[in-house]
């Protein structure tokens, strides 16, 4: 597992977007953004269940995560844990919905989208940390 610098705890508790490469079953890689959330020496994700990246990291765990912001960058390679407990995806995507879109909105969006779907929540190590402007 690799040691996170406090500069780059700091640019990834920021909310940002991020995106995560996972391998297709071809071998080619499947891009997607997503919301993130940095928990202690891990990142954690959401997303419906059915979605490519699901699908993917089920049959390969392998992912790389990379965050810019203009010239710094953050990139991440690491392997996924799934977890699909209902009660807790669904929280998990609540606190990020709020993280990226307030209280009140994010609120909104949980009861009326994300609490009709079967959600998993993705928790990457950091195996790898690569950056650039960020010590």
């Amino acid at each position: 597992m690799a040691q996170l610098t406090e500069n780059v705890r700091n640019f990834l508790s920021e909310p940002r977007f991020a995106v995560i490469a996972t391998i297709n079953e071809d071998g080619t890689p499947q891009q997607t953004v997503v919301w993130y959330q940095l928990q202690d020496d891990r990142i954690m994700m959401n997303t419906r269940v059915g979605r490519l990246k699901e699908k993917n990291l089920k049959r390969d765990p392998r992912l790389s995560f990379c965050i810019e912001d203009d010239y710094r960058y953050v990139a991440i390679k690491g392997a996924a844990e799934l977890d699909y407990d209902p009660t807790r995806s669904q929280d998990d995507i609540k606190n990020l919905a709020i993280i990226y879109h307030g209280q009140e909105r994010g609120e909104a969006m949980s009861r009326n989208q994300f609490t009709k779907q079967d959600r998993v929540t993705i928790y990457m190590s950091i195996d790898e940390v690569i950056g650039d402007g960020i010590s």
